[in-house]
């Protein structure tokens, strides 16, 4: 794919869809729109193009990513909506359905996609869905985007608020696991960098055996239990810490609360 990308919004997320384009040595040409131009001027020596016109921006691209929060996303489709009519418009803004930027500009072809903060570092879970209008052709182009941040899926629009509570939210949930390892740690008397760094690759090394071996999770956590030995002594004491459910209660809220929310723009 060397389709023309704009980003329009280049905070947290759309700063890291830009770097993980750079990264991948994507060959189309790439633009940032942002209202403060000094934010993206490092950008701008990588070789985007930077602007703070976003009906510009739009104008030159074939693709157009929206980054901006729920509360501005319908302000800023007005303002692009005749230059994006007959292109792929993605939006990061959550819990804003496509049926309602569908609305908004009727005849653009939507996409809705629900990151997560791995982004950051190209390790990315991507959801997405998209509107009927969305073409095979998009798909593919789409999924190549997406999947240079790490892994995506396409997924009925009806499982956004689950997705949202389990991956959008989920490196919270991790990060509080952590930390709770990295203080483990230091209780037992490790230095404070060992621990972090011992903890923190546990848990990604755990999840690159998930996704590259095919193995479950119960499978891996009973590959390194031995009868009477130290996994199945410390499983005991976390099953007896009632994290399970700890872990599905805090799901299941986010999950309502992201319903809620996408109850008020619908």
């Amino acid at each position: 794919m060397k389709d023309s990308i704009a980003v329009i919004g280049v905070g947290v997320i759309g700063g890291a869809i830009i770097n993980s384009l750079l990264k991948s040595g994507y060959e189309g040409k790439v633009t940032a729109a942002e209202i403060q131009l000094e934010k993206v001027r490092e950008l701008e020596k990588l070789g985007i193009a930077v602007t703070s016109d976003n009906r510009k921006a739009a104008k030159e691209s074939d693709v157009v990513f929206l980054c901006v929060k729920p509360n501005v996303l319908k302000t800023v489709l007005k303002e692009i909506r005749k230059e994006v009519e007959g292109k792929l418009v993605v939006s990061t803004a959550a819990a804003v359905t496509v049926g309602f930027c569908k609305r908004v500009v009727p005849k653009a072809r939507f996409v809705r996609i629900m990151p997560n903060v791995a982004i950051l570092v190209q390790e990315s879970f991507t959801a997405y869905c998209c509107d009927d209008d969305v073409t095979k052709e998009d798909r593919e182009k789409i999924k190549e985007v997406l999947d240079v941040m790490g892994r995506s899926m396409e997924i009925e629009e009806r499982y956004m608020d689950a997705v949202t509570a389990v991956s959008g939210s989920g490196p919270g949930y991790l990060s509080v696991i952590v930390e709770a390892l990295t203080y483990a740690g230091l209780k037992v008397g490790l230095p404070r960098d060992l621990a972090l760094i011992s903890a923190a690759q546990a848990v990604l090394g755990t999840a690159k055996l998930v996704l590259e071996t095919g193995q479950s999770a119960a499978q891996i956590r009973d590959s390194v239990t031995t009868p009477g030995g130290t996994t199945v002594e410390a499983i005991y004491e976390v099953e007896g810490s009632g994290i399970r459910q700890a872990l599905m209660r805090a799901v299941e809220a986010a999950t309502k609360k992201s319903e809620k929310i996408r109850k008020q723009w619908e």
